[in-house]
């Protein structure tokens, strides 16, 4: 079981590297989805979630609902609203930011290296790929224009969150609680920013968070 924990683990650093890579908004709505779902997923792939009662499984089909289809959903709708498909002038380049990608893995696979016996047995590739979900979250939020493509970069940044609480307990039922709360917040947060996108958008025709700086009392 804990091989096909990996391969879920390597295909969330490959949807890192393409959120990266990418400047069609619609595929990193696409990306997000799936790395929504690999993350939702991997508990149940983990050794000590395995016994787990019913009331994680359901927590866990919330998760998987919220994260993989109602938040990718909602940025869907969003950007059929507003009628931008890609992102052209980023303030740091697409091969730049896969760069960046790059050293974030292996600044990543350095902090795990130091934590060494602090992290429990069997989660550094979980720790790796938490870290660098976190970091590349933030850089994505820095490093581009687009409202929508800020908010696709906090929801990478809120999966690096939960996957490093996953990594660092081995109590499930801990994290239960943490993430549902978290979860809620991130929901009503994309769903506001939804209302900030289309007010944005009808107020300058574009989703240029650099726009925000013309607003004058």
């Amino acid at each position: 079981m804990i091989h096909f924990a990996e391969i879920v683990l390597v295909l969330i650093l490959l949807s890192i590297l393409l959120s990266l890579a990418s400047n069609r908004l619609l595929a990193l709505v696409k990306i997000m989805a799936l790395q929504g779902i690999a993350v939702s997923i991997l508990p149940l792939l983990l050794e000590h979630y395995r016994t787990m009662g019913s009331g994680g499984l359901i927590f866990f089909q919330m998760m998987l609902l919220i994260k993989g289809v109602l938040i990718p959903g909602l940025l869907y709708f969003a950007l059929k609203k507003i009628s931008i498909h890609r992102e052209i002038e980023p303030i740091i380049g697409y091969h730049a930011s896969l760069f960046v990608g790059l050293l974030i893995i292996l600044l990543a696979v350095s902090i795990t290296d130091a934590l060494g016996n602090a992290i429990p047995t069997g989660n550094a590739l979980l720790l790796t790929t938490a870290i660098t979900a976190f970091f590349a979250g933030l850089f994505l939020m820095m490093s581009r224009r687009k409202a929508i493509t800020q908010v696709i970069g906090y929801l990478m940044l809120e999966n690096g969150i939960y996957l490093i609480g996953t990594a660092l307990t081995q109590h499930s039922h801990i994290s239960y609680v943490v993430e549902f709360g978290v979860l809620l917040d991130l929901l009503v947060g994309v769903m506001v920013m939804g209302i900030i996108l289309n007010n944005i958008n009808h107020a300058f025709d574009d989703i240029d968070t650099d726009n925000l700086n013309r607003l004058r009392d």
